[in-house]
């Protein structure tokens, strides 16, 4: 029986099964149950059903009622005879739920069902895994399990360490740590080589609920047409069952009253959820126990991510501060607020008909909160955050390298099963180059080639839609710019606040911002769900290649989505405006935008400040507050339906469903968090603050979401953050450029640096010691009114006086030079700074992150020699034991051959 269930899922290619009619057929291991799938059910007897029992009143038992065998799994149904659906729809899901069920009791497992105590529609199916099943299916999926008691793994001691750092500590008298083992592959044949103490506590349940869910996901329960229609999975989809889970082991709130549990739930509620511990440091070994390896890996990664944010936040606040109280310096801003400098400048209108002539001064306000951002510090905090990304990401690596060995999955790659999707689709033949042996594959050479096309294609139409989506707002932009310029007040000296602080460009860049945050979360709802389609057609192969496919497509759509309007700010918006006499138009009608005289930094720091604090507060609401709500509306309706308290499996039903994706929206929010700290961090030195904050409370709403909210998670293994991993390299690459044309193209750094060191002096200017005095007047181009194209222009707003002559943004020359209109020596100076600039600090910060990257090996000397070690002995190990096993036999055998030649020989000598 053994060896047929093995083979049973070995094959799993899923060969075409002989039917007629769209049979469901059912795989015994002795015999094939065919049963109509039209009709009445003749042969509903031969399904084999799990027996219902009523709850024997213990709310945390994990056991069927006899208190024997354990509950592994759990499926949910509506019963089909009081659902109000079609009768022949109710009668064909059925048929397909028993069908299943039946096939899940000929592979060995166990089931009960119980009514729900609350709703006598629900049906829950528990089920268990008894040992010889484990044992064949552990063998199949190739899942270590200890040999013998593990001595080289030790644990930091804190004993020598002061009294504040073990304050951070995890307490050991209360989560105590696990032993360690020596593990291996396990192997039926070999069973006498494993630390068997206890069947019960061989598997723990993490494993056991693994290995259930493979079986689930495999099990058949229709066959038509030639498709096989199989895994539990599509028929939670289908709704012939509502939800399937493995159980919590307790309540969050109070320990099991079962004194044989754990309660390893509670304990991670107290010591990692509660608000009171979110200054200590995480339980990893406990989150990787209980929710297995994959969930284990991600707090690992979001803890180490937060712990290097400290002291990026720490300098960031340190450059912030020091363009805060340097602000009272900043010459050009002071011109600019000066009544006889700014005062007296008249600027250009910066559209074509409704917008007037404005004073310089008008700027006043968003000039000094400029003179924050835009210093020295910016510059140093820009070539800090190009190496802490590498020593992030290189320090990473090594502590992912510890956490490998830690939890044995150094050889994890070897272990994974193909999904069982792909499985299913394996109809074509070829022959192994290696092997020279026959294999299934889902499509040929030619049929793949299709599939990435039409993924790719589907795919870039979708960023052409972002693309799309950001051209229209940046022609909103170009609209009401000119409705604000023609209604908001102008006076500079009023004393209200929206006078002071919210010019034209402010209101637009915020009004823009807000709009471009609320189309961002429309698109990604809807590209959430065609990004899993087109994963699905392309068919990868396991459960980590889908995963990588779909977490690269998904980015690439996000990084567009988010980032696209920081990059049009950062380096589009004020760039190709023309002149006044001749200004750029979009699309041949609308006149490009133009920034502050102080340039555009200022809006690009609005721009990340309310997509930033906007997404998160937003991911808070979906993750807290609307799981929070709907547990407390199914808990006031149980609760007026009902007082009869509740089983283990029937609380733990009414929770919230993770998702099939688990942790996929997790890392994606925190990937582009990194992503604003690292690729605009020039133009906001607060953004790893924000992180860094957000993070520690990420961190602990995420623990008691798990903890309290949603439903136990299918524990997986997992040996890295995959995908995540190289996406997080490329955006540390690409940070290095961004940030450096940020600083020589955003800011004005540059043209003020150029003006100070060359044309405030002779030749060019006329202090004799170099200073930033004149920068303002020597940095504004001048216009002559009369040489507008547009006559019609009309300024209601500003009584023009004696001025012939306005100021604009540029570096050309003015009216009258033979060259009028043109680009002056100045602009090219600035030009030929900028590029070198660039071209000086991408190399410099190239070369120290090769040189960090080649200094810092990838896992650390100590680990490397701990595998290796860990590896010899686990091979001696099994090595003497065969060993032993042969001499055993060996021996047995000179016995016998003895024994037989004695006999035969006597009576001869006699």
């Amino acid at each position: 029986m053994q060896m047929m269930t093995r083979n049973v899922l070995l094959n799993m290619e899923l060969e075409e099964d002989d039917e007629e009619d769209g049979d469901i057929v059912l795989e015994n291991f002795d015999q094939t149950i065919v049963c109509p799938t039209f009709g009445s059910l003749e042969n509903q007897q031969d399904f084999r059903t799990p027996e219902f029992e009523e709850f024997n009143g213990k709310p945390d038992s994990l056991f069927f009622t006899d208190g024997q065998r354990r509950i592994d799994f759990v499926l949910v149904y509506e019963d089909e005879t009081k659902k109000e659906n079609k009768k022949g729809t109710n009668e064909k899901q059925k048929r397909k739920r028993q069908a299943y069920e039946s096939n899940l009791i000929c592979h060995g497992l166990q089931l009960e069902a119980t009514r729900s105590v609350s709703d006598d529609k629900l049906v829950f199916v528990k089920v268990h895994a008894p040992w010889e099943v484990l044992c064949t299916y552990a063998e199949i999926m190739h899942i270590k399990l200890p040999l013998k008691p593990n001595d080289l793994k030790t644990r930091s001691a804190f004993g020598t360490l002061n009294w504040f750092t073990k304050v951070l500590q995890v307490n050991e008298s209360i989560i105590k740590p696990e032993q360690e083992f020596f593990t291996a592959p396990f192997e039926k044949s070999r069973m006498n080589d494993f630390y068997i103490q206890d069947r019960d506590s061989f598997f723990n349940p993490a494993t056991r609920s693994r290995i259930v869910y493979f079986i689930l996901s495999r099990v058949k329960y229709q066959v038509m047409n030639n498709v096989n229609k199989f895994g539990i999975n599509r028929l939670v989809s289908s709704g012939i069952y509502k939800a399937a889970f493995p159980l919590h082991d307790c309540n969050f709130s109070c320990e099991s009253e079962d004194l044989s549990c754990p309660s390893e739930r509670y304990l991670l509620y107290r010591e990692w959820a509660h608000p009171r511990s979110i200054y200590k440091k995480q339980p990893l070994d406990l989150i990787r126990k209980y929710y297995g390896e994959k969930i284990g890996i991600y707090f690992a990664w979001l803890g180490y991510y937060t712990q290097m944010l400290l002291l990026a936040a720490v300098v960031g606040v340190a450059c912030f501060l020091y363009g805060y109280f340097d602000q009272d310096n900043c010459t050009w801003s002071k011109e600019v607020c000066d009544p006889d400098i700014g005062g007296q400048i008249l600027m250009c209108p910066q559209c074509d008909k409704l917008c007037p002539f404005w004073r310089l001064n008008v700027t006043c306000e968003s000039s000094k909160k400029l003179c924050i951002f835009d210093s020295f510090g910016t510059l140093v905090f820009a070539v800090f955050m190009g190496v802490w990304v590498t020593l992030f990401l290189e320090f990473w690596k090594r502590r992912q390298a510890e956490l490998e060995y830690e939890w044995d999955t150094v050889e994890l790659q070897q272990e994974e099963q193909p999904r069982p999707e792909y499985e299913a689709q394996c109809n074509h033949v070829v022959i192994n180059e290696i092997t020279q042996e026959e294999e299934r594959i889902p499509f040929t050479t030619c049929g793949k080639c299709i599939r990435i096309t039409l993924c790719a294609s589907a795919v870039f139409f979708w960023i052409l839609l972002i693309i799309a989506s950001v051209i229209g707002i940046i022609v909103y932009r170009l609209s009401v710019f000119i409705v604000f310029s023609a209604t908001l007040p102008k006076d500079p000296s009023g004393t209200d606040p929206i006078q002071k602080y919210l010019t034209p460009q402010m209101a637009t860049s915020i009004t823009a911002s807000i709009i471009s945050f609320i189309i961002i979360m429309i698109l990604n709802t809807i590209y959430e769900k065609v990004a899993i389609m087109i994963t699905n057609f392309e068919l990868p192969r396991t459960q980590t290649d889908y995963e990588n496919s779909l977490t690269m497509k998904m980015f690439l759509f996000q990084f567009v989505n988010y980032y696209s309007s920081c990059f049009y700010i950062a380096f589009f918006k004020g760039k190709f405006v023309g002149y006044p006499g001749d200004p750029v138009y979009w699309l041949g009608k609308y006149r490009n935008e133009e920034c502050d005289p102080g340039g555009c930094l200022l809006e690009l720091t609005t721009q990340l400040t309310i997509i930033m604090g906007g997404k998160a507060i937003w991911n808070n609401i979906q993750e807290v507050l609307l799981p929070w709500v709907m547990n407390l509306i199914g808990r006031y309706k149980r609760v007026s339906r009902s007082e009869t308290t509740a089983p283990r499996w029937e609380q733990d039903y009414h929770l919230q469903p993770m998702g099939n994706l688990g942790l996929f929206y997790e890392y994606l929010e925190m990937i582009i968090q990194f992503g604003f700290v690292t690729l605009f961090v020039a133009s906001f030195p607060l953004a790893p603050l924000l992180a860094l904050v957000n993070n520690i409370l990420e961190i602990r709403v995420d623990a008691w979401k798990l903890t309290t909210q949603f439903r136990r998670m299918v524990p997986e293994k997992a040996q890295d953050i995959g995908a995540w991993q190289p996406i997080m390299q490329g955006i540390a690459i690409l940070a290095v450029v961004t940030n450096a044309m940020i600083i020589a193209f955003t800011s004005d750094m540059i043209p003020r640096l150029v003006y100070y060191w060359s044309f405030s002096i002779p030749p060019y200017g006329d202090h004799t010691y170099y200073t930033m005095d004149g920068y303002i007047n020597n940095t504004l181009s001048i216009f002559n009114i009369t040489d507008f194209k547009n006559t019609d222009i009309e300024n209601p707003y500003i009584e023009l006086g004696n001025y012939t002559l306005c100021r604009y943004r540029d570096f050309r020359n003015p009216p009258g030079h033979p060259q009028e209109y043109k680009h002056n020596i100045y602009y090219w100076h600035v030009i030929a700074a900028k590029l070198a600039f660039i071209i000086v600090m991408e190399h410099v910060i190239y070369s120290v992150k090769f040189f960090i990257s080649y200094a810092i090996p990838d896992v650390s000397k100590a680990t490397k020699s701990k595998i290796k070690r860990e590896k010899y002995l686990t091979q001696k190990l099994l090595h003497e034991s065969h060993l032993k096993d042969l001499s055993k036999t060996m021996g047995l055998i000179a016995e016998r051959m003895g024994g037989g030649v004695d006999n035969s020989v006597r009576p001869k000598l006699e």
